[in-house]
């Protein structure tokens, strides 16, 4: 097996991978603010860590994974004030469509999905810890974390230590990269506001407090990987370690991932504070198959590149997980065990295992499939090499889990491709008309074209 190589955030590098525990994984990813529903942005970064999840377990390691929801802070607030309702209340709408997305994306599930409410005596606890090491002040019932007591604090997203503003203060959960202050960990209540009764007093948590309690509880005071998107270095990553190192003088997380953003049509990062992106509902509703979705956000481009959000990429990403399935289809091969090939598959893991070139994998899998087409055509391919050939497929279906292995279709996935088929007759494109029939007869149903419409059955 090719040894992992990722690149750490923390060291600006590209460094192989070794856990603290041999065969086991810890990892550690940001889970939404569930304000309001995910939008496809929030799931280039959730299917770059579903890469790195799926990687590490076909490299044999036990992988313990926790993805947050961080269900109060000050949006969160905001709106359930705004509407009247408690925040549990409010959040559950969002909460309950999330895990709908992950399924739809088939995105494999984290061990743990703590919740920020569900861990308040965590934070105090940590909050307490850091107040008793020196590095917290009061002010009015908040509780501030002091950045002077930490020298190392900037390290993570490489700021100028000269321009951090030791004594000022910030309030706000999310603050811009210029803004370097001492941050909540514990905020006072205020009026309407939801809080708690603790040691610290009436209030509740800031941002950044959560991840550190909520990480440490499941993962340990130090663990392998933490991941989130790129606009998380700072602060919030930051502080993490901040208040995390402060607490436990141990390193806080051995090995930082971060994704690139997903963009609109003019480079801008899509973010509802710019209005200008969709939910996974939004392009399921327009008619995108949700394999296409996926394919898209998790091939599209490395995970450290911007990716570019455009219909032209969907529709590239469904033409290309058709000619996954249709090669499935054409290898007819039989149920015998077989091994991948061996050079296909070196090529497959030597790309994974370079900082999760998917790109690269994606590119060497489909040159091999073209190459193998050109063998099928000519009807030269024993069974054995069939076989061997649709064990690669399944192999590297082990990261991208959109292909529909032969065997009989529902009738859902039937009458999905023959609507499939009456769109592209009726857009004048018979290719692919024909390509469908073909495909659903080697799947063992026939279809009728009657002046009623189209009637299938299924045959032996």
């Amino acid at each position: 097996m090719t040894a992992l190589r990722l690149h750490n955030t923390a060291s600006g590098r590209v460094e192989e991978f070794t856990p603290l525990e041999p065969g086991h994984v810890r990892m550690y990813t940001c889970g939404p603010t569930v304000h309001d529903y995910s939008h496809i942005g929030n799931f280039r970064t959730i299917l770059f860590e579903d890469l790195l999840h799926r990687l590490l377990e076909t490299q044999g390691y036990k992988v313990t994974h926790v993805r947050n929801l961080t269900d109060v802070e000050d949006r969160i607030i905001r709106k359930s004030q705004e509407q009247g309702v408690d925040i549990d209340v409010y959040t559950a709408e969002y909460i309950e469509a999330f895990f709908e997305d992950l399924a739809t994306l088939r995105v494999r599930p984290a061990g743990v999905y703590p919740r920020a409410t569900g861990h308040i005596t965590e934070m105090v606890a940590l909050i307490q810890r850091l107040a008793a090491g020196g590095h917290t002040y009061e002010v009015e019932g908040s509780h501030y974390f002091r950045i002077a007591t930490f020298p190392k604090y900037g390290a993570l997203a490489r700021l100028d230590p000269t321009k951090l503003k030791t004594g000022a203060r910030v309030d706000v959960d999310e603050y811009g990269k210029d803004d370097p202050r001492d941050f909540a960990l514990w905020k006072a209540r205020k009026p309407g506001e939801h809080f708690w009764d603790t040691p610290l007093g009436a209030g509740r948590p800031g941002w950044h407090i959560e991840c550190s309690a909520m990480s440490m509880r499941y993962l340990g005071e130090t663990f392998d990987i933490h991941t989130g998107g790129v606009d998380l270095i700072f602060p919030h990553h930051e502080d993490e370690i901040a208040q995390s190192e402060a607490a436990t003088g141990k390193p806080f997380v051995r090995y930082w991932l971060h994704a690139a953003h997903l963009t609109d049509a003019t480079g801008e990062k899509m973010s509802k504070r710019l209005k200008n992106f969709a939910t996974v509902r939004d392009l399921l509703a327009e008619g995108v198959a949700p394999r296409a979705i996926r394919y898209a956000l998790l091939t599209g481009a490395h995970y450290r590149k911007p990716l570019h959000f455009s219909s032209e990429m969907l529709v590239g990403a469904d033409s290309s997980v058709r000619r996954l399935n249709e090669f499935a289809v054409r290898l007819q091969a039989p149920a015998d065990p077989a091994d991948p090939p061996a050079d296909i598959r070196q090529r497959w893991d030597d790309a994974l295992a370079d900082n999760l070139n998917i790109e690269e994998a994606v590119g060497e899998l489909f040159t091999w499939i073209r190459t193998f087409n050109t063998r099928l055509e000519t009807g030269g391919v024993p069974p054995a090499e069939r076989a061997s050939a649709m064990a690669m497929l399944r192999y590297a279906d082990q990261i991208l889990d959109v292909i529909d292995f032969p065997g009989a279709l529902d009738d859902a996935e039937v009458i999905r491709l023959i609507e499939e088929r009456r769109a592209a007759r009726a857009a004048g494109d018979f290719a692919r008309s024909d390509e469908i029939r073909e495909l659903l007869r080697q799947r063992g149903i026939q279809l009728d074209d009657t002046k009623d419409g189209t009637r299938w059955k299924r045959i032996t």
